[in-house]
């Protein structure tokens, strides 16, 4: 039986990260009956649905965040920023558009100590799709959200 690349690798016994270690920001399907993924349910992932984050707001989505990142102080993390995240309003150009959904403001408020924390080990940006974007406009929103995050030695 093949186990997935992405937890498990080849001569390494156990999953490379306890599910205790990963958040999920901004599922806005989860409440939905037909929830096409239900089974995050019976993990221990962390989540914090779209509706919660903005209910809560962004220094409360970051204090949670960092709690479960000081969990484990000398553990190094990754960003994986699907950019429907944001509001369909902002960002129709994806392949799940939806509302509500995170202001380009709300989300740089809260990626920016994430991207600028020393165990930041890299950032990965998906879902996009230039195909529904033809003139090139919801790039630039991407793009401008990109420049006002803090990488650290002037990466960007």
């Amino acid at each position: 039986m093949a186990k997935a690349l992405a937890t498990h690798w080849p001569g390494v016994p156990a999953p490379l990260f306890d599910d205790t270690y990963v958040v999920q920001l901004g599922e806005r399907e989860n409440r939905d009956e037909d929830f096409a993924w239900p089974d995050i349910n019976h993990t221990s992932i962390n989540r914090i649905d779209v509706f919660e984050a903005l209910a809560i707001g962004p220094e409360a989505v970051v204090r949670r965040i960092g709690d479960v990142l000081d969990q484990a102080p000398a553990q190094g993390f990754w960003i994986h920023l699907d950019v429907d995240v944001l509001d369909q309003a902002t960002m129709p150009a994806v392949d799940s558009p939806g509302t509500p959904g995170l202001t380009p403001d709300d989300l740089v408020k809260i990626m920016t100590p994430f991207v600028a924390d020393r165990r930041c080990r890299g950032m990965t940006v998906t879902v996009f799709d230039p195909d529904l974007d033809p003139d090139g406009r919801f790039a630039a929103v991407i793009v401008g959200i990109l420049a006002r995050l803090p990488f650290p030695n002037g990466a960007d």
